[in-house]
């Protein structure tokens, strides 16, 4: 993209910026709540391209000075610290460019929801189980690291540890955009604490990461959902064993089912639970948009398919393999200790590579 079309497409950028600065501020548009929520959003996310638009701009008229101080000025020492100013500008012309291309691709509006997270365990037995719970510790001591707030929404137990399947919500700024990254199987190479002749086995689990959805962005009417309470079970003590507090809601139309019997109070795990039923009933559309991405590009970096091995553990070695860009790290006790931060960090790269190509900036 040249000069000019970049300025042009800034230019743009900036004139619906303060469109919808205007419509913020108009009274029928703080009386509709989904509009103005829908518009305060879009003005955030256009805020950081205005501020990089401004930056550029100052950018340019410091070469342009420089420039013009070189062709007209007769001091050499004045001509020099011109000379110097404009080769520091000048350096900084291409990457400011490359970072306004990527501002310029339209960005997965999900990506700045909370996220729901479900580890199921997958081929392994009691091992799946295991290292289902090795990833949960994983991702809560990524989240801590992050300053992001974990609620657990569900979970069963495995028979000698871990889980058959935990289901939480991770709660933060731009979560899902991090996290999604993380959906697709995960596998894992090592000795089993059960495994006596010392053999390594292969065990896999599966994490599948939602965008959550919002009160706004999908409507559930009441009578398409089916409400069922049963006693807790697990620890949490005798009030949760013995109260009808654990919420089931079926939803009619799709046969969904989610539960919830983390809380204690009814009421929470009934506002967790259509919470999760909003966020899967939102997923089967946001599927389609997937899909969508998948048809074009070659790497699916971040498509959430379930099905596609995206990470090996490997014990013996200490090696951490993503199928996905082809990269081994070997500090595989550091990642499970929740330091994926350089793992998300190479997926980002592979996938802004991949929209810049598709977006013919």
């Amino acid at each position: 993209m040249s000069k000019n079309m970049i300025l042009e497409r800034l230019e743009g950028v900036k004139k619906r910026f303060d469109e919808v600065g205007e419509e913020l501020n108009k009274p029928e548009t703080m009386s509709d709540m989904k509009r103005y929520i829908r518009l305060n959003k879009e003005y955030k996310e256009l805020e950081q391209v205005v501020k990089a638009y401004d930056e550029y701009r100052e950018l340019l008229s410091n070469i342009q000075t420089a420039k013009e101080m070189l062709a007209e000025e007769k001091d050499e020492e004045i001509r020099e610290m011109a000379k110097q100013e404009l080769e520091e500008w000048l350096a900084q012309k291409e990457p400011q460019e490359e970072k306004i291309k990527l501002l310029l691709v339209p960005a997965d509006p999900q990506d700045q929801k909370n996220a729901v997270v479900e580890i199921r365990a997958g081929t392994g037995g009691d091992e799946a189980s295991i290292f289902a719970g090795d990833l949960f510790r994983m991702y809560s001591k990524f989240a801590e690291s992050k300053g992001w707030k974990i609620e657990v929404n569900r979970f069963t137990e495995g028979t000698v540890g871990g889980y058959k399947e935990i289901v939480f919500t991770i709660k933060g700024d731009g979560v899902y955009g991090i996290m999604k990254y993380e959906s697709g199987v995960h596998r894992v190479q090592r000795v089993p604490q059960t495994e006596t002749q010392g053999r390594v086995h292969t065990s896999a689990a599966t994490v599948a990461v939602l965008p959550e959805a919002e009160e706004f962005d999908v409507e559930v009417r009441p009578e398409d959902i089916r409400k069922d309470t049963y006693c807790s079970s697990g620890p949490g003590g005798q009030s949760v064993n013995t109260t009808y507090s654990a919420i089931r809601l079926t939803h009619i139309p799709t046969g969904i089912v989610v539960t919830c019997q983390d809380e204690k109070s009814q009421l929470k795990n009934l506002e967790k639970a259509m919470s999760e039923l909003r966020t899967r009933l939102y997923n089967l559309e946001y599927q389609k948009y997937l899909d969508e991405i998948a048809s074009k590009r070659r790497t699916m970096v971040s498509t959430g398919d379930r099905s596609a091995k995206i990470r090996t553990y490997n014990y013996p070695q200490g090696r951490v393999t993503d199928h996905r860009i082809n990269l081994t790290l070997y500090n595989l006790q550091s990642i499970l200790n929740g330091e994926i931060q350089e793992l998300i960090d190479k997926l980002q790269m592979a996938e802004n590579a991949e929209r810049l190509k598709e977006s013919e900036i």
